[in-house]
């Protein structure tokens, strides 16, 4: 694609995307350029600071509150400008769960206690405050393009009484099923992390025979081949095999395929690796509080073992993944293993919606004002995705020595720097801003009710007193 092409791509999304916010869409859409633009604003009213905003700082709070997007929306404006498939023959979909801290956000309803890395070794990696579920779809690899992308389709916030694993699951089934996008009639593979290896999330896509879902999965798991013997005994038959257990190897039958590649890493080092799978093996289901008979789904048991130039363990674990669906046997092991290796990418998303747009910076005692921010950055994001090709580089003076730089590859970053140049070449359908007069403001003597304030939820605390 020529830069041509990707303005007039770019300037079809934006006049779409305008159209589509129902109330206050001129706030809205210079607030989105204001994010794509703006990597130095350490909190949502610095956007305001921004040239491509002509608005008050206040109008960014009343445009955020009046924000009426669905979930479909953002992939349905995405659909025309999808990359088609030239390397792999399936769509990759990645999800994953990030968290919104807000520890001090006591007017704050359905917080809970949710996962957060730390600095400081030996602390619980905990915090208090809400999830949400993003899928995003992982493209493949373009000449001058950084491979850090991602495309991001559909984010939802995951409320206490939900499973956040089963919040992805609705938001994967939404995209196979709905007729404008191309994931309906073509393969599509998913990936993600060993929370998604449970088997309520396995069989809760089962009933998608184009889909093929790929997870890690720990390394303590147990499962089974499948039953010996004809089924003539007596009694009930038997559903499994002998045990599989992965801490011991004493326990693998010999693995039904092998393949060995050499990888590259990014300083010059290079690797071995070597991958094993087993087929038709078995994890158990469960009974409560719905069946779930994961016997009728058999899987595809991969092991990743990466040596260096040596011979030494370049990693202290194994790899293990599952790969679940009627059709994984069309993959190949190096499908496999190139497939999973594109997940992180998602981890490079959220690093850089939190550095770079804000994504955890907005503080309100609304829920719904916090869903809908999360959904301005990912549609901030997205913009920059379609203004790749139009983007120049712009390294500071201390980077341009840098390998990415050299080979100028075209990140998230760069374009963010370059959108302010691309911004006035394009222009804005936004109309500017009139002024309507003067405010006048709470009448004197007013009381204002204080906010309500609302315990922190943690799930399996006991609801009554101890027996």
């Amino acid at each position: 694609m020529n830069t041509k092409a990707c303005i007039s791509q770019l300037t079809q999304f934006r006049e779409a995307l305008y159209q589509k916010f129902n109330h206050r869409a001129d706030t809205l859409m210079e607030l989105v350029d204001a994010l794509a633009s703006n990597p130095q604003a350490r909190s949502v009213v610095e956007y305001s600071l921004t040239p491509c905003f002509r608005r008050s700082y206040s109008t960014i709070f009343k445009a955020i509150a009046e924000l009426d997007w669905e979930q479909r929306t953002l992939p349905q404006l995405l659909a025309g400008y999808l990359p088609r498939l030239a390397q792999r023959p399936f769509w990759l979909l990645g999800v994953d769960v990030s968290s919104q801290p807000r520890p001090y956000a006591g007017s704050l309803a359905d917080r809970a206690m949710v996962y957060q890395p730390q600095i400081v070794k030996g602390n619980k990696p905990v915090t208090i405050g809400h999830q949400y579920s993003t899928v995003a779809l992982l493209p493949e690899a373009e000449t001058g393009i950084s491979e850090s992308w991602v495309i991001p389709l559909m984010t939802r916030r995951v409320h206490t009484q939900e499973d956040k694993e089963m919040v992805g699951a609705e938001q994967m089934d939404s995209l196979l099923q709905d007729p404008e996008l191309p994931f309906r009639q073509e393969l599509c593979v998913e990936v993600g992390d060993s929370s998604y290896s449970k088997p309520a999330y396995l069989h809760a896509h089962r009933q998608q025979s184009n889909l093929v879902t790929l997870v890690r999965v720990r390394s303590n798991r147990r499962f089974y081949r499948q039953p010996g013997g004809d089924g003539s005994g007596v009694g009930h038959p038997s559903w499994y095999g002998e045990a599989f257990s992965l801490p011991d190897d004493a326990t693998w039958h010999p693995a039904d395929e092998r393949a060995t590649l050499t990888e590259v890493g990014r300083r010059g080092q290079q690797y071995r690796i070597e991958i094993e799978a087993w087929h038709n093996m078995l994890m158990r289901g469960k009974r409560k509080p719905q069946p779930l008979p994961m016997q009728r789904y058999p899987f595809t048991l991969v092991r990743i073992v990466r040596y260096d130039q040596v011979g030494n363990l370049a990693c202290r674990q194994p790899l293990w993944l599952i790969v679940v669906g009627d059709q994984r046997e069309s993959l190949t092991l190096l499908e496999i293993a190139q497939a999973y290796d594109q997940r992180f990418k998602l981890e490079h998303f959220f690093r850089f919606g939190k550095q770079k747009l804000s994504l955890v910076e907005f503080q309100t005692s609304e829920e719904q004002r916090e869903e809908n921010w999360w959904e301005l950055v990912h549609i901030a994001y997205a913009q920059l995705w379609l203004a790749r090709r139009a983007a120049q580089s712009l390294p500071r003076p201390w980077e341009r020595n840098l390998p990415a730089m050299k080979t100028a590859q075209l990140s998230p970053t760069l374009v963010q720097r370059d959108w302010g140049r691309i911004i006035r070449q394009l222009g804005t359908p936004a109309q500017a801003p009139k002024l309507r007069g003067y405010s006048p403001g709470r009448a004197k003597g007013t009381r204002l009710t204080p906010c309500p304030r609302y315990p922190v939820v943690i799930k399996g605390q006991l609801r009554g007193p101890p027996p």
